[in-house]
């Protein structure tokens, strides 16, 4: 069912871009522009004594850079006081997230908030390092079906983490699961989730009644769970479902305020969807591989709509995740063929009970 008929939404529009508006008292949302089929990115303020903590950062641009310089040039709240910042929150190394983070940092002398492993992949990310290396990526692909003109594509590339990272802070203060933040005079509670990113900080305030998301839970779209070649043979899918079961556990009528989309209630229903969507997803992958399957050959089951370079990078991460997830559910065998592509076939009845989706 579409979430527009089970979701609450409680604001009709989003704010204008170079603007702000507030959510509850002392918490105020923007929206930054994104040069992706996903073209937005919603970052939120914390007022937090006479400043205010920035939760992620957008993309670095010129144009995001531009957006946020509107921002700091409006009082919000603090009458004749432009915006200055104690701390920058960056909930996980994606660059829409972390991508302004230096800048933000070094332009009011704030400190970076992150997890150690989202903090550490940036910079491994940007420089290339620790698994991290274009080629090891391309391998991988290659290792899962992918070839030919897609191939080649893929290879053109190069590190755009870097292009759109072009700096980050080298130094931060780590977060922790568990750990209760501060912010003006409201405690925020870190909750970390996993399959999206390497230890994705989400954000809940009680006495708010506040759940900042992050990526975790989307209110329309389905996060990206993907394979990557720093751990080839991970089961991101099964981290992300548990980490789903986390979210559930908070009060009914929290108010979501997720990365992307419009903020909303019914975070208990969204995560049912979530499930189901993943559980469909699946029987439709164990179904198509009555024959052996790769995950380039997968790709067509889960998006069935033509993909860019861009879009079938995480579509690729997207299906290897499903496979590896049936994989060691036992539903699918896997073998390499003499090609050197892996390719995944039936092995068992695809199970719906408490070991499945």
């Amino acid at each position: 069912m579409d979430p527009q008929q089970i979701l609450q939404f409680p604001h009709a529009a989003a704010p204008a871009a170079g603007t702000s508006l507030e959510i509850v008292p002392g918490l105020r949302w923007l929206r930054m522009p994104l040069p992706f089929a996903l073209d937005h990115i919603n970052l939120w303020m914390l007022q937090d004594g006479d400043g205010w903590t920035i939760v992620d950062c957008g993309i670095a641009s010129d144009q995001t850079r531009g957006l946020w310089e509107q921002i700091f040039a409006t009082p919000l709240g603090n009458p004749g006081r432009p915006v200055h910042a104690p701390r920058v929150l960056v909930t996980h190394c994606h660059p829409d997230h972390a991508g302004l983070a230096h800048w933000l940092c070094e332009r009011f002398g704030a400190t970076l908030w992150m997890s150690q492993a989202e903090y550490l992949s940036a910079h491994a990310i940007r420089e290339g390092v620790a698994g991290y290396v274009p080629d090891n990526l391309l391998a991988m692909f290659r290792r899962n079906g992918l070839a030919g003109e897609a191939l080649e594509k893929m290879s053109m590339r190069g590190n755009r983490y870097r292009l759109a990272v072009p700096a980050f802070p080298q130094s931060y203060h780590r977060m922790m699961d568990g750990d209760q933040i501060r912010i003006g005079g409201r405690d925020w509670r870190v909750i970390m989730g996993y399959g999206h990113a390497p230890e994705h900080a989400a954000l809940y305030c009680s006495e708010l009644g506040v759940l900042i998301s992050g990526d975790m839970v989307l209110p329309k779209i389905s996060t990206n769970v993907s394979v990557w070649p720093v751990d080839p043979d991970g089961n991101p899918l099964q981290q992300f479902l548990d980490s789903l079961k986390r979210y559930a556990n908070l009060p009914a009528d929290t108010l979501v305020l997720p990365s992307h989309g419009m903020p909303f209630r019914g975070l208990r229903e969204r995560i049912e969807q979530l499930e189901e969507h993943h559980r469909q997803r699946c029987e439709e992958l164990h179904e198509a591989c009555a024959r052996p399957l790769s995950a380039f050959g997968a790709v067509p089951t889960l998006f069935q709509r033509e993909l860019d370079t861009h879009q079938l990078f995480f579509a690729m991460g997207e299906a290897m995740a499903h496979l590896h997830y049936l994989y060691y559910q036992g539903s699918l065998k896997r073998e390499t063929d003499a090609d050197g592509v892996i390719r995944y076939l039936q092995d068992a009845v695809f199970r719906m009970g408490s070991d499945a989706i």
